[in-house]
């Protein structure tokens, strides 16, 4: 199957359940696509008793998809370019402490207590599995998707503050929790002892590298934009930005999507947009990158429905993928009051910001494919089981519910 026939299929498929969604269930568009494709497989599955070749077609097309490959290196940055961009700035100048807070020490903290509840979980379901590979999953699973976040709080109704905290958290905490991730596969695949030193250097290479490259190539789109008129040649910059920046931080071995967020962030804020764009130029820009976030994020929630067909079907796992849930959001809790009681007095949170964050805080496709990166010898089967079942209880659960609680409690 070539790719431009797989490409065809995700963006036939993923035009038609987002019909249906539209048209019928009226959910937000990420929900109601996970929804809508999840159905449809577990339809494939029953047809596939009586007849496989729609199972057999669908196993092929998922089986020529590099999940891990086409988010994390391609899909990734263009979707966090594109929330960025549209990004309140101001309001995450004002509170950039609590979210460089929460999305730095709020996911070491709970990376580790996800690993400590894992491991004793795992321990009393009969499943022994090393303290390593557990803080493992923990740094896979901690940090929040911000392309499931943006997705569903646009519609959520969230104040201002709130919005930002929650979406700041997740522009820059899953650069953060993609280097502790590899930090602590490297550790597990080498079988080394666990070093501060060198987790603090690839943090300082990766995150604070990344953020740099981010703020010299918004630098350069602000002034390229600057010195021309012509909207055109001005969106096919921001796209340049994009691409080039991100093979440049890949390879240099620099974080790309801090990269990108950093860019996003600098050209999308109001002191840029008013020196350096027309209104038609920044028409064009906006309306552009919001076609490329509604696209990619269309396709990136078809694919997410799809993998159930590469799940290990195992009553343990399944029962450990639930337990883990209540599990992870008691995690998320708890790496959240200490930052959250710190910085309370000094900005003006919303009562119940704790909670909100916690029950906002949703997983997505990264951490779906940080779970596909791992070795059979790293449990992949069971922590790829355990990673599906919370992201679509977070997307669906949490992202269905979201909404209401913040109503409820931001009072």
């Amino acid at each position: 199957m070539s790719l431009f026939v797989i490409i065809t299929i995700l963006i036939v498929l993923s035009a038609l359940f987002g019909y249906i969604n539209v048209r019928f269930l009226k959910m937000p568009n990420t929900i109601g696509l996970m929804v809508i494709t999840i159905l449809f497989t577990l339809a494939v599955l029953g047809i596939s008793f009586f007849d496989t070749t729609l199972l057999e077609k669908e196993r092929e097309l998922i089986s020529q998809i590099d999940f891990e490959t086409v988010l994390l290196d391609i899909m990734l940055s263009f979707l966090l370019f594109a929330g960025a961009l549209h990004t309140n700035f101001q309001q995450l100048k004002i509170q950039r402490k609590p979210i460089f807070t929460f999305a730095t020490l709020g996911t070491i903290v709970s990376t580790f207590l996800v690993g400590v509840f894992t491991f004793y979980l795992l321990k009393l379901l009969g499943i022994p599995v090393d303290f390593i590979y557990c803080l493992l999953f923990g740094a896979l699973i901690s940090p929040t998707d911000p392309i499931a976040v943006l997705g569903i709080l646009k519609q959520a109704g969230a104040p201002k503050k709130l919005e930002t905290k929650i979406v700041g958290e997740s522009l820059f905490n899953d650069g953060v929790g993609v280097v502790i991730f590899l930090t602590i596969y490297q550790i597990a695949k080498g079988g080394t002892e666990i070093s501060i030193g060198h987790v603090a250097e690839m943090f300082m290479v990766e995150v604070g590298g990344g953020i740099t490259l981010g703020l010299l190539l918004g630098w350069i789109t602000y002034r390229l934009l600057k010195s021309i008129d012509d909207y055109d040649t001005e969106v096919i910059i921001t796209i340049a930005a994009v691409m080039g920046g991100t093979v440049l931080a890949q390879s240099l071995y620099l974080s790309a999507p801090l990269a990108m967020v950093t860019t996003g962030l600098m050209v999308g804020n109001d002191t840029v947009r008013k020196s350096a764009m027309s209104e038609i130029t920044e028409q064009y820009v906006d309306k552009f990158w919001e076609l490329v976030d509604v696209l990619l994020n269309t396709i990136l929630f078809v694919m997410i429905g799809m993998e159930i067909l590469i799940l290990t079907f195992d009553g343990k796992y399944i029962l450990a993928g639930a337990l883990s849930i209540p599990m992870l959001l008691f995690a998320r809790y708890l790496s959240l009051l200490l930052p959250i009681k710190f910085f309370a007095e000094k900005l003006d949170f919303i009562p119940n910001t704790n909670l909100i964050m916690t029950w906002g805080g949703l997983r997505g496709g990264i951490s779906i494919a940080l779970a596909l990166s791992l070795t059979v010898e790293m449990h992949r089967d069971l922590f790829l089981v355990m990673t599906y079942i919370i992201v679509v209880f977070s997307i669906i659960g949490q992202g269905l519910t979201v909404g209401k609680l913040i109503k409820k409690l931001a009072k």
